[in-house]
């Protein structure tokens, strides 16, 4: 709708769609802040500066479309990058970025530990806003992983949320600050919860494709790896990684509701998407996980030749975009 018209029918566009700075002030959070987002499209979501300006719920035409995990939100102070602790401050959430050192379990290369999933999700974010402008909403920041004598990582993000549709686009400037190579790993880990994740859902993948599983009993359950239960109790998971030929893209159909969700990301850069299914109850969860690399842990990844490089003082640019329908 043209600007004229619009506000012959609206006083406020926070009416219909927007972007606002809340603090948190209860609960294992507290003191967090997030940016919630609106669009006439019927989106909803908080974008959380303090834990790597990922995405917390999600909802869709006011369908719940996120997982969240027993925990919920945390805050920076909770994250504890040592053995055996990733499960008590796991948020889930519809974005949860991996890396950079490290995705996957916890290891030691080269004589330093990697918590579980890297120590990205510990970080705050600064330089940050949140705006309307020309029909989009942007929000965004710089998030740092450094180490005296180590990395220096800089990632530039920015998310691109047109106000009256249903598609989020995050895109990522990570660049190497120091004067000399470094191998890194990084992972979208974008969770789905019930109801959009339900028996009636199904998975659309593209047919040209290698699908590895992780494990035998994942091997097994290979025929049905586009297909759900409901939860299951002790259930195990299942993990698959796709390479995909040449189209980026993945569906999860819920006719049901009626709703898609489509994700489709920077191929060149992120050659793996990572599939994980866990119908186990009450940790009902589908990952689609685009990736630098299988999630096995730096050391693996080293050994078997899968770590990403960044050149002294270069960058790599990621994107990948949910779309709602």
């Amino acid at each position: 709708m043209e600007r004229e018209n619009f506000y012959r029918y609206v006083g406020n566009e926070d009416q219909v769609y927007g972007v606002r700075r809340v603090i948190l002030d209860e609960g294992n959070a507290r003191g967090a802040a997030l940016y919630q987002v609106t669009t006439s499209g019927g989106l909803e979501f908080d974008i959380l500066p303090d834990t790597g300006l990922d995405i917390g719920r999600l909802r869709y035409k006011g369908v719940n479309i996120s997982y969240m995990t027993k925990n919920g939100y945390d805050s920076p102070a909770r994250f504890r990058p040592i053995p055996g602790e990733f499960d008590r401050y796991f948020p889930g959430g519809m974005l949860f970025t991996c890396g950079l050192l490290s995705v996957g379990p916890e290891n030691t290369d080269g004589g330093m530990f990697h918590p579980l999933h890297g120590r990205f999700h510990g970080l705050s974010a600064k330089g940050l806003y949140g705006y309307v402008e020309g029909g989009n909403i942007y929000v965004g920041g710089e998030i740092r992983e450094t180490a005296q004598g180590g990395c220096g990582f800089s990632v530039k993000r920015r998310y691109t949320i047109p106000a009256a549709g249903s598609e989020i686009l995050i895109e990522d400037e990570i660049t190497n600050l120091t004067p000399s190579r470094v191998e890194y790993m990084m992972l979208y880990h974008m969770n789905f919860g019930w109801p959009m994740l339900s028996e009636k859902a199904a998975l659309e993948l593209p047919e040209k494709r290698k699908v590895t599983p992780r494990t035998p009993y994942a091997e097994k359950g290979l025929s049905r790896q586009c297909e759900f239960s409901g939860p299951i109790d002790g259930e195990e998971e299942q993990v698959y990684f796709n390479e995909m030929e040449s189209e980026a893209f993945v569906r999860l159909k819920n006719p049901e509701l009626g709703i898609t969700a489509e994700i489709t990301w920077s191929l060149d850069t992120l050659p793996i998407l990572a599939q994980w299914k866990n119908m186990n109850s009450g940790n009902y969860v589908l990952g689609l996980e685009p990736s630098t690399c299988y999630i096995m842990g730096r050391e693996r990844e080293r050994r078997e030749g899968r770590l990403a490089v960044l050149e002294a003082f270069g960058s790599v640019r990621n994107s990948v975009r949910l779309k709602l329908s």
